[in-house]
């Protein structure tokens, strides 16, 4: 499946949930959060539905996000249910890590592959203050449990928040330690277009880019940085899905009508 700009398109990325047990300041604003109606937000069958469809098409790669995916009622059983689709051959999470301990082994059985956990720093009180409410410790026992899980390879997504290098180098001693593939991710802004690529990662290099992008709302994006968007419900799955890869802009510019935590980053 290629775009216009004949780039090969095999990447799917599903918001599951605009919800989050944290409020990370580079994520969500510290009040007023809109959030979406349940209604709104699709069922776990048009999920798969739509992914089916997808991976018909040439999508051979999904990543759940959120929000916090595992927030979701029942995410195990949408992680099952994905799993099961032919022709699927790579089914990761990007998630806080908080509540690992209760699911990476239900995760792994279901037929998840492998996790990225979102952490900026090991300093808990420092921690504490980029997610507002969280505490590190959840967080560490989750990377611990996903390990346990083999949720392999784990990938530490950290955002560059002008972090001192003492602190940076002791996130990558941590992750060095423990195996853990750690990338760091400038800090974005989605109003003014601010983006770069991802050190030891694939993201934001628009030439490359492969994916496009589900919301819980039931919009296609095919572009976090952009304002474009096509609606399974309003239009079809294969119609929305067609107009996404259609007009897939060449670049990045800005998204005036989104923010993070219900984009899935």
């Amino acid at each position: 499946m290629f775009d216009r700009f004949n780039r090969s398109i095999n990447y799917l990325r599903i918001s599951v949930t605009d919800r989050c047990n944290l409020r990370c300041t580079y994520c969500m604003p510290e009040e007023v959060i809109r959030l979406l109606h349940h209604a709104d937000i699709l069922s776990f069958e048009e999920i798969v539905e739509f992914t089916r469809l997808a991976v018909s098409n040439g999508i051979t790669k999904v990543r759940l996000t959120g929000g916090e995916p595992l927030v979701r009622k029942d995410i195990v059983e949408l992680v099952s249910m994905l799993a099961a689709i032919d022709g699927l051959e790579d089914l990761s999470m990007t998630t806080n890590g908080i509540l690992l301990p209760k699911y990476a082994r239900k995760l792994k059985a279901a037929g998840l592959n492998r996790i990225n956990i979102s952490l900026d720093t090991v300093n808990p009180e420092n921690y504490c203050e980029i997610t507002r409410t969280g505490n590190l410790e959840q967080v560490l026992e989750g990377i611990d449990a996903a390990r346990e899980a083999q949720l392999e390879p784990i990938k530490v997504n950290c955002v560059l928040l002008g972090q001192p290098d003492e602190e940076t180098q002791q996130l990558k001693q941590f992750c060095e330690e423990r195996g853990l593939k750690l990338r760091f991710i400038h800090q974005m802004n989605l109003k003014t277009g601010e983006f770069s690529t991802v050190e030891g990662g694939d993201g934001g290099n628009c030439s490359k880019c492969n994916r496009v992008r589900l919301l819980a709302n039931g919009d296609i994006k095919p572009c976090l940085f952009s304002d474009l968007s096509y609606n399974i419900r309003k239009l079809g799955h294969q119609e929305a899905l067609n107009l996404a890869l259609g007009n897939k802009p060449k670049s990045g510019t800005y998204n005036k009508s989104g923010e993070f935590y219900n984009i899935g980053g």
